[in-house]
């Protein structure tokens, strides 16, 4: 990594870190519906599994397959770049399509208010992983073709 610019390697810390501190919210709350707790939302709807079946397998997809890819490849960026990139790519997919999922879900079926709290419990994820892949982008080359 030492080949990117400073402002890259920051602007990756700092990505890494939103990525990571979302991911354990994400997975604190997914674990919270598994465990059939009907979790109240930022637009004034549940996430209970008991009446949408729906919510259990993005809680059980979260749980298992998005949050632990994340984490493993914010520890891979460190330990084995090229790879850590992949599973971060692939997480970031995920976020843009599930937040994109549930904000449209929010903005369509409960017309809330558009608070802070709202942003960050809907779209945030979206912009995260949009974020983390225009980064990737403006740094392709140097980090699949000259392996950071």
């Amino acid at each position: 990594m030492q080949d990117l610019s400073v402002l890259s390697q920051i602007s990756l810390y700092v990505l890494l870190g939103i990525m990571g501190l979302y991911c354990l919210i994400v997975f604190g709350w997914q674990i919270m519906v598994l465990q059939g707790r009907a979790m109240k939302n930022a637009d004034g709807s549940f996430d209970s599994w008991q009446v949408q079946k729906t919510h259990y397998g993005i809680a059980f997809a979260d749980t298992f397959l998005a949050c632990p890819v994340n984490f493993i490849g914010i520890m891979l960026v460190f330990i084995a770049p090229k790879w850590g990139f992949y599973l971060l790519a692939f997480g970031s997919f995920w976020w843009v399509w599930a937040n994109i999922m549930t904000t449209a879900t929010s903005l369509h079926f409960e017309k809330p208010k558009i608070t802070l709290s709202w942003f960050i419990t809907f779209p945030f994820g979206a912009l995260v992983g949009l974020a983390y892949i225009l980064w990737t982008v403006v740094h392709f080359d140097m980090i699949y073709t000259h392996g950071v």
